[in-house]
């Protein structure tokens, strides 16, 4: 039975890291159909479909550039976390404006009072509370 199946998968894409998310993303679809509305189930299928049939495909070259689209995006994704969850952390000790004249972001000490701010971009100065 196993060799058959190696035969059968002969040529074919096979799963990836594209399919395993679609495959996540209609389970939790699923949930959210049972839990919700049950109109979901039929996206949660239609995912599990379209999963299936990047799986089982022949097109290897075309699946794979899906796949890298996939996670060029995810990678974008991440990287814009990551510099929320940055920005979040650093909101503790410091001030974070946007200088008027070129949208910079500065970052200024909390607790100092009035403030003259100077961009290191743009050298536009402003007053603003620290």
């Amino acid at each position: 039975m196993r060799e058959k199946f190696y035969r059968f998968m002969q040529g074919r894409y096979g799963n990836d890291q594209f399919n395993r998310f679609l495959m996540t993303l209609s389970l939790i679809v699923l949930g959210l159909s049972v839990i919700w509305k049950p109109q979901l189930c039929l996206a949660a299928v239609i995912l599990l479909g379209w999963a299936y049939y990047r799986m089982f495909s022949r097109k290897v070259y075309t699946r794979a550039v899906e796949n890298q689209r996939y996670l060029e995006i995810k990678e974008k994704v991440l990287i814009r976390l990551r510099r929320e969850k940055r920005q979040l952390e650093q909101r503790k000790e410091y001030h974070i404006y946007k200088c008027p004249g070129c949208g910079q972001k500065v970052r200024i000490p909390r607790g100092k009072g009035k403030v003259e701010v100077r961009c290191p971009k743009c050298a536009h100065t402003f007053v603003k509370k620290s």
